[in-house]
């Protein structure tokens, strides 16, 4: 009997320690993205020529440690899509096929997210980039890891980040006009890489 009821005692305590919260490191400040002084440019290419557009960010948040920047996540508003290079009949075609099916799927998948999950500080290099994050990024529920060079700037009242960086649609299941995975598609084809620059803004 006192076996047993000791039995009891340990797994009591190992739900106890397993269904306890994660501590807050200590010095940890939170800051909420300011989606109207953020941006999200996006640059896709093709045979025939390019693209430009945007997106708005919609909600997230990064922390710090002191001065350094140790996590963040943030949520890219899908149903914002936009292309700035073109106007009327071609640019409402445009924007409804970046949401269709063959592209970002918007209907199902209004939401991007990219969750940080390190960022490790380093010499400036000639861009001025002084980070490395390493992020899940998500786009129609599908997550890969994804790593870039970033200017990352810390303040007392807000965190600013800026990154370029290149992401390849295919891993994404966006293969449209893909030529890894059509062949003969000739000058239909479009890059399976396409670029975006962000300047994230976030504040107490």
């Amino acid at each position: 009997m006192k076996k047993y009821i000791l039995t009891l005692m340990i797994a009591g305590l190992g739900l106890a320690i397993n269904a306890a919260p994660p501590v807050k490191t200590a010095g940890e400040t939170s800051y909420s993205v300011d989606a109207k002084t953020s941006t999200f440019k996006w640059h896709a290419t093709k045979v025939t020529g390019e693209h430009y557009g945007v997106a708005t960010f919609s909600t997230g948040t990064v922390q710090t440690n002191g001065k350094a920047l140790v996590g963040g996540e943030i949520n890219i508003d899908m149903t914002t899509i936009d292309a700035t290079d073109l106007t009327g009949e071609y640019h409402d075609k445009l924007v409804g096929h970046l949401k269709s099916d063959d592209f970002f799927s918007v209907a199902k998948f209004n939401t991007a997210t990219i969750k940080v999950k390190t960022a490790k500080a380093m010499k400036a290099d000639k861009a001025g980039n002084n980070y490395t994050i390493t992020a899940d990024l998500t786009i129609k529920g599908i997550t890969k890891e994804v790593t870039f060079p970033a200017i990352v700037v810390v303040n007392d009242k807000q965190v600013i980040v800026n990154a370029n960086f290149d992401i390849d649609r295919t891993k994404y299941d966006i293969r449209y006009g893909s030529k890894s995975f059509f062949e003969g598609i000739g000058d239909k084809a479009i890059s399976d890489l396409f670029n975006v620059k962000v300047r994230l803004v976030a504040t107490k």
